[in-house]
C-alpha cells in the first residue's frame, strides 16, 4: 500500500466529503471522575445490547461541505490521504479561526476538527499518519496543544487518540441537545516546540 498525504485547501472538500465517517456504536465509555491518580478521568468500556450506526455527516451543519457556511476556512488546513489515487481519509484542522469557541480565544491551540478514514481502509495505519501531518502543522504554526472533541459513543477514536497520546482533560454531560445520552470529552496533546 502506497500512502501519499497531501495538505488541500477547501477546493477538495467535495472530494474529502465522500470519505464516509459512518461507525457501529456496539459500546460506549462510561466516565468516571476521580481524585486521585495520575488521570481525572476512569474510562470503562460498556458493551450495547443493541448496536446502531453512527454518521457525523448526517447532523445538520456537521458536514464538510456545510463547514464553508459557518466559518472562515481561510486558517483550516486540510489533509487527504490516498492509496492509488482513491482518497481514503482525511483530516481538517483550524488555527485561530473565527466562529469556532473550541479554540477558546487561544492563538496557541489547533483545533482537530474531524478525521476520517474509509471504513475499508480502516486499521492500516492511515488514521495515525493524517495526525502526524496534523501535529506537524500544528507545531509549524505555532500551536502549543491540540484539542479534539468526541464522544463516549465513539469508543474506537477514543482510543485512537489515546494511541496518539492524547490526555482526556473534560467531559461535558448533555452537551448535546439532539443526543442528550452521550458526554461530550474533549482529548488534548501537547505540540513538541
Amino acid at each position: 500500500m502506497a500512502l501519499v498525504i497531501s495538505e488541500e485547501t477547501a477546493a477538495a472538500l467535495p472530494e474529502y466529503a465522500r470519505v464516509p465517517i459512518v461507525f457501529t456504536v456496539d459500546r460506549v465509555l462510561d466516565v468516571t471522575i476521580r481524585d486521585d491518580g495520575p488521570s481525572r478521568f476512569e474510562l470503562s468500556e460498556r458493551r450495547l445490547g443493541v448496536p446502531y450506526e453512527k454518521d457525523y455527516d448526517a447532523i445538520a451543519g456537521a458536514a464538510p461541505l456545510q463547514w464553508p457556511q459557518q466559518f472562515d476556512l481561510s486558517k483550516w488546513a486540510f489533509f487527504v490521504a490516498r492509496v492509488a489515487n482513491r482518497i481514503v481519509g482525511g483530516a481538517a484542522v483550524a488555527f485561530d479561526a473565527a466562529g469556532l469557541t473550541m479554540l477558546e480565544g487561544r492563538r496557541d491551540l489547533a483545533i482537530l476538527r474531524d478525521i476520517r478514514v474509509a471504513p475499508d481502509a480502516r486499521g492500516r495505519g492511515i488514521g495515525s499518519a493524517l495526525f502526524q501531518r496534523v501535529e506537524a502543522r500544528a507545531q509549524l504554526h505555532g500551536c502549543r496543544q491540540i484539542e479534539i472533541e468526541t464522544q463516549n459513543t465513539n469508543v474506537r477514536a477514543c482510543r485512537f487518540y489515546e494511541q496518539q497520546g492524547c490526555r482526556l482533560q473534560a467531559i461535558h454531560r448533555g452537551a448535546y441537545l439532539q443526543f442528550r445520552d452521550e458526554i461530550q470529552l474533549l482529548w488534548y496533546k501537547d505540540v513538541p516546540q
